[in-house]
């Protein structure tokens, strides 16, 4: 516990200095060693891949992902991608339910790159474009963060009843019930914080942090269909990069989606 505490009090000081304090271009950049170190590690899923196509895929994701920024610039192709991304975590969502142990290279090669590139798009748009953009990047991850914090915690002092055994055995309802909370709390804080209604604001936060939890399912679900325990052990006490970021996967573009139809963003 102390390892995972400590990993996670220098990951959020690198973030909030890189976003408060570095130029725009270092987002970019720090999202983008995200994203390639989630593809490294989602390459590890494709069915034993030789490191010449893991790396292909990794150079598949960073391109689609340049290209989209630049192709969708405007805020209907934005908007266009947030929306088609959420389409992908519901189809992710009736995936756990009906086929949970069902996968090849190729849908596990297409899942990745629908997860990981339209969040690199979302985040670098929102510190680059956004009023307040850092600061909105910092909300998004904070409530994913916050999502996965209280599940832990609650899940591991109170969980009884399974959540899916099939993909994932040790999360619980309880723990979902425990991240929704937190969530909750720091849905109220980012209404008072960014001066938004807390009637359409909060809805809005635990409909990012339960698809979260579809993220995190949706990795579990690739790494039981691959044979693997976990993606990686970058993070000391948390594991692989996508384990860090598998609930922002999912909890960004919900996010996004909703504030472009609140009109807050662009």
């Amino acid at each position: 516990m102390r390892t995972r505490i400590l990993t996670a009090l220098v990951l959020g000081a690198v973030l909030i200095g890189v976003l408060l304090f570095g130029p725009a271009w270092s987002a970019r950049v720090l999202f983008g060693l995200f994203i390639a170190g989630g593809a490294w590690e989602w390459s590890a899923f494709l069915a034993a891949a030789p490191r010449a196509a893991r790396l292909g895929f990794v150079l598949l994701v960073a391109l689609l992902s340049v290209s989209a920024r630049v192709l969708l610039a405007d805020t209907s192709g934005f908007a266009l991608l947030m929306q088609l991304a959420v389409c992908w975590w519901v189809v992710a969502l009736l995936w756990l339910l009906v086929a949970p142990q069902r996968a090849n290279a190729w849908s596990t090669a297409l899942a990745g790159i629908l997860a990981l590139v339209p969040t690199w798009v979302a985040l670098t748009r929102m510190v680059e474009l956004w009023p307040r953009g850092a600061q909105w990047a910092l909300f998004v991850l904070a409530l994913a963060f916050a999502a996965d914090t209280g599940a832990y915690f609650a899940g591991s002092a109170f969980g009884r009843v399974k959540l899916a055994p099939q993909v994932s055995p040790g999360k619980t309802w309880e723990g979902v019930a425990g991240g929704m909370v937190l969530a909750a709390v720091v849905g109220f804080a980012g209404s008072r914080w960014f001066g938004l209604a807390t009637g359409r604001f909060i809805p809005l936060c635990l409909a990012g942090a339960a698809f979260s939890v579809v993220g995190d399912l949706t990795e579990s679900l690739f790494k039981r269909a691959s044979g693997l325990k976990d993606s990686g052990r970058l993070f000391p006490g948390h594991g692989g990069m996508l384990d860090r970021i598998d609930s922002v996967l999912a909890c960004t573009p919900v996010i996004c989606t909703g504030l472009l139809w609140m009109g807050v963003a662009s």
